[in-house]
């Protein structure tokens, strides 16, 4: 792998994905040369029990862009950042998705064609179909973002977003490596640091494969703590000067 600057490094979080893992990376990879990208997709598995990191391996021999990570499970959040961190020195732009081929790659050139004058293009999940218990935690989630930052984006945890890596350097460094849901702080950073921020509406279909990792049980707990952690980043670890654009 060449060590010059990338245009973009592509961060996937993946648990438990050994039935789609291979469509939804080849999916990626023919859309990001098809448009001419300069690229990497970086899969970090997080302590999948199945042949995930097998299939990733694999697809790795014959995919020269592709990377894959193997960590023991720390849970999607902290995975997530662990990427941004690692990655956003090595490319201009950091693109996340989740492995779930919820949000596909079919939209993705909406994002990249306007990037020039955006500093983050988040993605805005519609046509969602989800539990009750889920769309009460995402509007806390937006409440809380919303409270403490500022007029936020409206997906404030969408895992589909494009991020200008030099305007959110200083963020990914200052989040505790155990946020349960890092892009709500990061889409609250953008709003309290005033980058040009647009947002854009992906269609969302529901996952045929793999296994949620949050259960109905656990949401209520896992809300409260994402609301406790995003007050504390705001009033912690918030850079205060303004971010560079």
């Amino acid at each position: 792998m060449s060590h010059a600057r990338l245009d973009l490094a592509v961060v996937i979080p993946v648990f438990n994905e050994q039935g789609t893992i291979e469509k939804i990376i080849r999916a990626w990879d023919r859309e990001l040369r098809r448009l001419g990208v300069s690229f990497e997709i970086h899969v970090y598995d997080d302590g999948s029990f199945d042949d995930t990191v097998t299939a990733v391996r694999s697809l790795a021999s014959n995919l020269p862009n592709l990377i894959g990570h193997r960590w023991k499970n720390l849970g999607h959040g902290p995975t997530t950042l662990r990427g941004y961190r690692e990655h956003s020195g090595r490319a201009e732009w950091l693109f996340q998705v989740d492995s779930d081929d919820e949000m596909g790659p079919d939209w993705f050139y909406k994002l990249w064609d306007i990037r020039t004058h955006h500093d983050f293009i988040a993605g805005r999940r519609y046509e969602r179909k989800s539990s009750l218990s889920r769309k009460l935690v995402t509007l806390g989630a937006r409440i809380a973002a919303h409270a403490l930052y500022g007029p936020c984006i409206y997906d404030v945890n969408c895992p589909y977003r494009l991020m200008r890596s030099s305007a959110f350097a200083r963020c990914f460094g200052t989040i505790p490596e155990d946020t349960f849901a890092p892009n709500i702080l990061i889409s609250g950073f953008a709003a309290h640091q005033n980058l040009k921020t647009v947002e854009i509406h992906i269609p969302h279909r529901s996952r045929y494969s793999g296994l949620v990792s949050v259960r109905k049980w656990q949401l209520v707990k896992c809300s409260l703590l994402s609301i406790y952690q995003t007050i504390r980043y705001r009033f912690n670890g918030l850079p205060r000067s303004s971010a560079p654009t």
